[in-house]
């Protein structure tokens, strides 16, 4: 763990973060995505593995628990800064490059890790896309499935973060990008509850913000 600097966190323009989680992930997201400002300049993805034979209820669940909206991710839209965006079953969820910026993209490719929607497809394709001004947070599951994302967050210069396996309810995903190392933060859920709170409406806010 690299223990990035927090003044030095605080000053980074963060424009996404993506959030990675499996078994025990519906309660762990319903205790940090709430801390998310409304307004918050930030575009949010989330894959959580989801039965890929039964619709998605997560933006329903979440939509009365947050103060961002909450949304199923749709292909070819903006990466919309202040939405939360739930991947939906069956289908990868991508950042792509387009003309206007960011855009989200779906594949039917092959299961990665067990899992479609795999959350080292999202890791991946966001590092390639955001690079330093991205922020991955993995929680808690039962495979490796984000690991290897993690890393591809950190080569890209974007900051990493891992619920501390202790704490975890499935302590096994975030243990597993934690032997692989370059992990900045490992965080109880209420210190990324916290963390997130500091996203004003330019990236990190300041420390005086965070008071």
């Amino acid at each position: 763990m690299s223990e990035l600097p927090l003044p030095e966190l605080a000053a980074r323009p963060i424009e996404a973060i993506v959030i990675g989680a499996s078994a025990g992930g519906v309660e762990a997201l319903s205790e940090i995505l709430p801390a998310l400002r409304r307004g918050a300049a930030v575009a949010t993805m989330v894959v959580l593995h989801l039965p890929r034979e039964r619709p998605s209820l997560l933006a329903q669940i979440f939509a009365d628990r947050c103060r961002q909206p909450v949304v199923e991710a749709q292909d070819k839209e903006p990466a919309q800064a202040g939405v939360i965006h739930f991947a939906p079953p069956d289908y990868h969820l991508l950042i792509d490059r387009s003309e206007d910026g960011p855009i989200l993209a779906m594949s039917n490719d092959e299961l990665v890790n067990y899992s479609r929607p795999a959350i080292d497809v999202l890791f991946e394709s966001a590092a390639d896309v955001y690079g330093p001004r991205l922020l991955g947070i993995l929680l808690t599951g039962g495979n490796h499935d984000g690991a290897a994302g993690m890393q591809a967050i950190a080569r890209a210069g974007g900051v990493t973060v891992v619920q501390s396996p202790q704490q975890a309810q499935v302590p096994y995903m975030p243990a597993q990008a934690l032997a692989m190392g370059n992990i900045d933060y490992v965080l109880t859920l209420q210190q990324i509850a916290d963390l997130l709170r500091t996203l004003g409406t330019s990236g990190l806010a300041q420390e005086k913000e965070r008071r």
